[in-house]
């Protein structure tokens, strides 16, 4: 998939001369942590953000450096950081050069994008112009609508579990002797793991096949140091269970 295809297109955005409290009405308006900032042509310029506010002399949270450090940092940036404090405008606080993406930025880009710079939203530009935004929100979105289930013909008992043996034959965490039982889309998995991260790992890998419906563990644990095993919660559980009911009667 690509950002066309889960961008937001009807884009809330903002001026540089738009007032600092105008900016902030529309973010707490609309359940937003960012907005686009634009020139008169619709040209992107800049970004503002929640993090913009931080930094503010109304709350009284403008940085206080002291004497000895503000010769090593210039009066330049003392400068930037008053007009950042004190700005009454959007330009004036907004952070310039935002990272941005294209139409056709895959999702994965767009991931990556968002995990290195540490960002919340990309606006997304044709030729310099604004055309749309891609949140965090919209890759939730996109998530939801991707795992709802959709009914698979093929999805009986005996498909399931080739799908199951090849998901997990095909990982380096494969559990080893692994044998899959399914009935009525319920998925049973046996086997030794010597990492107990495989467990998770395969329950998970079992979960994606189309047409499961539950998965239970009963996967056993084994140092290959000592010998020593264990066997998943699940079946612990169940003994104790068992060995109550045994008590009781």
């Amino acid at each position: 998939m690509r950002a066309h295809q889960i961008m937001t297109r009807h884009v809330i955005a903002v001026e540089t001369d738009t007032s600092i409290l105008e900016a902030a009405r529309l973010m707490m308006d609309h359940h937003i942590s960012g907005l686009p900032v634009v020139d008169a042509r619709g040209r992107l310029v800049g970004i503002i953000s929640e993090s913009d506010f931080l930094r503010r002399s109304e709350i009284g949270t403008q940085r206080r450096r002291a004497r000895w450090l503000q010769f090593f940092v210039g009066s330049g940036r003392a400068a930037v950081d008053f007009v950042h404090e004190r700005g009454r405008k959007v330009g004036e606080i907004m952070s310039d050069d935002p990272v941005t993406v294209t139409e056709e930025t895959t999702l994965q880009d767009l991931v990556m994008l968002m995990e290195k710079k540490g960002i919340k939203r990309l606006p997304v530009t044709r030729n310099g112009q604004l055309v749309g935004i891609v949140t965090r929100a919209d890759l939730l979105r996109t998530v939801a609508s991707l795992a709802r289930e959709i009914p698979d013909p093929t999805a009986d008992d005996e498909h399931i579990r080739d799908r199951v043996m090849r998901a997990l034959d095909a990982a380096d965490w494969r559990p080893l002797g692994l044998q899959v039982a399914a009935r009525n889309g319920v998925v049973h998995l046996h086997g030794v793991i010597t990492d107990d991260r495989a467990r998770q790992a395969s329950i998970v890998a079992a979960e994606n096949v189309a047409g499961v419906k539950e998965v239970h563990d009963h996967l056993r644990f084994v140092d290959t140091y000592s010998g020593f095993y264990l066997q998943s919660t699940e079946d612990e559980q169940a003994a104790a269970a068992r060995a109550a009911k045994e008590a009781a009667s």
